[in-house]
Formats: C-alpha cells, structure tokens, sequence
C-alpha cells in the first residue's frame, strides 16, 4: 500500500467513525476497555443520525465490543440440553442489540448491568418457545430429567425398557408421579406438521401427500393488527396534541429522531427521551387492559 492510499483509507475510516476512534476488530478489544469505549461510543451514538456510515460504525462497534457479555450470559445454560452454543450465542446476541437500542447514558447505570437482563431474558425465551411444546409444571420438567436418566440407567443393567414399577423404586417415587411425569415428557416436542395427516378415507382411497399442515387454519396477521389498533385508539386519545404529533412523524410519516428534532426544535435526545416516554405510557396501558 501506498502512503497515498494509506492517507486515502485513513481519511475514508475517519469520516465514516463519525469522530470516534478507528477499530478494525472490536472482538479484540478486553472487557474491561469495552466498558471504557462503550461509554464513549453511545455518547456519540446518541447525537448521530440514525441510518449514517457514523451510526451504523458506532452501532456495529458496540455490539462487537460486548459480544463478551452473550458469552458469558450464554455459559450458564451450556447444559439446558436443548440447542447448541452457537445458537444459544445467536439469540443472546439479539438481546445485546436490544440493549444497545434502548439504551441511555442518563439512566447514570452501567451497560453491562443494563443490558445482561436483556440478553438472559432473550435466551430464556427462546428456550421457553422451542423446548416444551405445550406448558407444563416445573417440577414434571424436572422430573423428565431425573426419568431419563434413570430409564437409561436401567436399560443397561436389565437389557430393556424398565417398567413403571421399576422406575418408581429406582427414583423412590410413587407409581402416578411417574406416570404423569412420563405423559408429561410427552409435551416436551411436538410432531411434526408435515406427518400424514390420513393413512386413507372410509372408502379405502389413500391421501399421500396430505399432512397436517394442509389441513390446520392460519391465523389472519390482520386480525392482530386489528385489534392492537382497537386496544390503542383510546389510548392515543389521552395523548396530547404534541405526543399524538410525534407518534405520528415517528410511526405514520417514518421520519427519523433528527428529523423531528428539527421539525420540533429540539434535540434528537430529547426527542428519544420522549419517545421513550410515551411508549411506556402506551405500553402500561395495554397492559392495564389486559
């Protein structure tokens, strides 16, 4: 490279870091300088324009310099026995963007203490929506692990399934709690949708072809954004003029923070700030509703 391409390239990670320090592989950087640059890196995230090469450098930095956080967060549930790491990192990393998004130095608290319970939260959630096919009581998971173990136990040492009997003595349980805690462990997947759904009609004629999913009814997205638009409309009205104003540019008209800023004449953190507050407001009151 040349020392005018250099200067060239120099000039180029200038401008598009937005003022903030040039950093080719954020992974690099130590937690404990993360915690340093992050601070610095959201002040100025905070006054650039969403959708700008700076935002997106700013934005794409923090989320690399605290990819530890998701490691560590994702460590305490190495053994859930459902997914691997690599996904269990994946989905606690949608958490750490989260935080990131909703984060806000005026809170006067730490990131990382901010934003673990956002990538736990999200971990926790995607073990709550792909591991037990239907709710079941705490104690009845916990005892399919215990009846796992001891089914494979004694498979070994009587060379076949056990009993129910057997199993009941081997966990020093009675006969129905294993029952139900077998018929339980049935919720723990679910069959697939693209099994057959008929072996044949009563006149004999196979359906090969048919699974369930052609047979099962969706639900309409509409119907949802129906009856979110029925549950806000009282709760838009209880705005003021302004709040509906900035509802509206932010989610009718889809303009950007700075540009309600300038439209309002005011800055785009105070814009976020209430933003921030009248979605708690619209949020608290659809909770009331429910």
């Amino acid at each position: 490279m040349t020392a005018h391409t250099a200067q060239t390239a120099g000039a180029e990670r200038a401008g598009a870091s937005g003022g903030l320090p040039w950093i080719e592989d954020a992974g690099l950087i130590a937690p404990r300088d993360a915690r340093r640059l992050s601070r610095l890196f959201f002040d100025r995230l905070q006054a650039l324009d969403e959708g700008t090469p700076e935002h997106q450098y700013a934005r794409n930095t923090l989320i690399e310099m605290n990819l530890s956080l998701v490691r560590f967060a994702a460590g305490r549930f190495r053994n859930r026995g459902s997914g691997d790491m690599e996904d269990i990192v994946q989905v606690g990393t949608i958490g750490l963007i989260k935080a990131i998004d909703r984060f806000d130095l005026a809170r006067e608290v730490e990131f990382t203490s901010f934003a673990v319970p956002y990538i736990v939260g999200e971990i926790k959630r995607f073990f709550r929506d792909t591991t037990w096919a239907v709710h079941v009581p705490r104690r009845l998971q916990e005892l399919r692990v215990d009846l796992a173990k001891a089914k494979e136990a004694l498979a070994v040492e009587l060379d076949r399934d056990p009993t129910v009997q057997e199993l009941a003595g081997y966990l020093d349980l009675e006969e129905e709690e294993i029952t139900e805690g077998l018929v339980a462990a049935n919720g723990y997947t679910a069959g697939s949708l693209e099994m057959p759904a008929d072996a044949g009609d009563h006149a004999g004629r196979t359906t090969a072809g048919r699974t369930y999913a052609d047979v099962l009814g969706e639900p309409d997205p509409a119907m949802e954004t129906v009856e979110n638009l029925h549950a806000l409309a009282p709760l838009l009205g209880e705005l003021d003029a302004r709040e509906r104003r900035i509802i509206d540019m932010r989610f009718g008209q889809e303009m950007t923070q700075a540009q309600i800023g300038d439209e309002l004449g005011i800055s785009q953190m105070h814009v976020s700030r209430l933003l921030s507050r009248i979605l708690r407001k619209l949020h608290d009151g659809m909770l009331a509703q429910d």
